[in-house]
């Protein structure tokens, strides 16, 4: 029988980290009752604080529901799980293979850019938008480097996520920009054309400047979609 008692640093974490891979491998598929604490306890060489502190984790991330009776069971990650997954998923590795993960962030971050762009020239205030434009005005005049830029570009499209006056966009954007999940964790040099392309974020400052919501959605949807072609092979 393999050993699976825990090391002693971060216990709770390598717990959370052992269960969360089991179900999402389906070695624990959905509606099937965890061990008792107790017994988890036992099976991982750990106390039950730890494995309370797990469970935790693994019900605020939709992974499990905890019963009225105190029963654990696990849940369909695939309909009950909520942005905040895709942080585990980047580090599940061979556990849990999700090829597409950067280019569907990608791809969900044009989408979300694009409609945050169209409701900013709509309803941004005056001074939000003085601020995109000044951002923009900035951008690219300290020279070519891609992770100044790369930081330029994240702080100007959280200007426009603001204008936006929508607070979930706000909340994903700030986990699609995160160092743990895919966008993040994309090498600036694959986002070259978009990042380099000063003239562009500049237009599309103008236009949402101008308050031309939907000219400022196709340029914003344009701009971002350059990144996901230049994702590496590997990645797509």
């Amino acid at each position: 029988m393999t050993d699976e008692r825990i090391r002693r640093e971060s216990v709770s974490d390598q717990v959370f980290a052992r269960l969360r891979d089991r179900i999402l491998s389906s070695a624990l598929e959905p509606g099937a009752e965890l061990t008792a604490e107790r017994d988890l306890a036992e099976q991982y060489g750990v106390n039950r604080h730890a494995v309370r502190e797990a469970l935790k984790r693994l019900q605020q991330a939709r992974l499990v529901e905890v019963s009225h009776g105190g029963r654990t069971r696990v849940l369909d990650w695939r309909q009950n799980a909520g942005l905040d997954l895709a942080m585990h998923l980047a580090r599940t590795g061979d556990v849990l293979r999700v090829e597409n993960l950067q280019r569907d962030m990608l791809e969900m971050r044009a989408c979300i850019g694009a409609d945050a762009a169209r409701l900013c020239a709509g309803r941004g205030s005056d001074a939000d938008l003085a601020a995109i434009a000044g951002a923009a005005a900035r951008y690219g005049t300290e020279g070519e480097d891609l992770g100044a830029l790369g930081a330029a570009d994240i702080a100007w499209w959280r200007l426009i996520i603001r204008g936006s006056g929508n607070v979930a966009y706000l909340l994903a954007f700030n986990s699609l920009v995160g160092s743990d999940l895919a966008v993040g964790r994309v090498p600036s040099d694959h986002r070259a054309e978009e990042l380099l392309d000063v003239a562009a974020h500049r237009r599309l400052a103008g236009l949402i400047s101008e308050r031309r919501a939907a000219d400022a959605e196709r340029a914003a949807r344009e701009l971002l979609s350059r990144s996901v072609p230049a994702l590496p092979e590997r990645a797509r």
